[in-house]
């Protein structure tokens, strides 16, 4: 008798159990470089809660690197008549991020990919009227309000009247900057003779954690001895022509 009392406690417990609580969300941060100010603006036609956002900060938005909003695996995908090329990344718990209209991919299809981590570039692929990120985060399939460290983002019908400044790869050692040029190679020594290790195929924003002398370089009409050693996103050195500075030796950023 006492074990079919507590057969059927045991079932009305089953009954009245709270249902399962939806998973809390990553902590998203924008899907672009530290320290630059973009705006952003959401057109009504769009299927899910997407905003698209370009540069207000006096930059150029077209090549300007993408960045993971959170960590996740990163999936390459293609849409001729609509997103072109572009990046979903599965962040666990049903959370996935939807980065449309890229000029180029920086991961490979199926990679992990950290938080702040490089994945595209800018660029106008697709169905697009010009070159902006195009960005959703998702729950289960739906599209969901974007929330970026924690604080939901208006969702103007036009441009300029928001802004967001992203505080996206700024944390670990190194002073922020950004690359430019293209095929641009990252060697293992501040020498020639060294091994490449990595090559940024555009704009990408890296972290200087010191600088050294090495052997002269001489390229697109600059002559330089200085080199960045990188911390972020990829660890080597890399001449200091191709760092987006005036100075040949970077201020701020003490030697190795």
């Amino acid at each position: 008798m006492l074990a079919v009392f507590a057969a059927l406690l045991l079932g009305a417990a089953t009954l009245v159990a709270a249902p399962t609580q939806a998973q809390a969300a990553p902590n998203f941060k924008a899907p672009f470089p530290c320290g630059q100010r973009w705006t952003y603006s959401h057109h009504s036609a769009e299927v899910r809660r997407a905003l698209d956002f370009i540069r207000s900060d006096g930059g150029t938005t077209n090549g300007t690197p993408v960045l993971a909003s959170a960590g996740g695996t990163a999936y390459r995908e293609y849409q001729a008549g609509g997103a072109g090329n572009w990046i979903r990344i599965e962040h666990g718990g049903g959370w996935k991020t939807y980065y449309f209209h890229l000029s180029a991919y920086s991961v490979a299809n199926g990679s992990a990919v950290s938080q702040g981590q490089q994945i595209g570039v800018t660029g106008s692929t697709g169905a697009s009227s010009g070159p902006h990120i195009h960005y959703e985060q998702l729950y289960n399939g739906t599209g969901q309000n974007i929330v970026i460290n924690g604080s939901g983002l208006a969702y103007p019908g036009s441009y300029g009247s928001y802004h967001l400044t992203s505080d996206n790869g700024c944390s670990g050692p190194g002073k922020p900057f950004m690359t430019w040029g293209s095929d641009v190679r990252v060697r293992s020594t501040p020498r020639l003779n060294g091994s490449v290790v990595h090559t940024f195929g555009g704009p990408t924003s890296v972290r200087v954690i010191c600088q050294v002398q090495g052997d002269t370089v001489t390229a697109e009409g600059y002559t330089n001895n200085w080199w960045a050693k990188l911390n972020s996103p990829v660890t080597g050195y890399m001449t200091n022509i191709y760092i987006d500075d005036p100075n040949a030796k970077l201020p701020g950023v003490p030697e190795c």
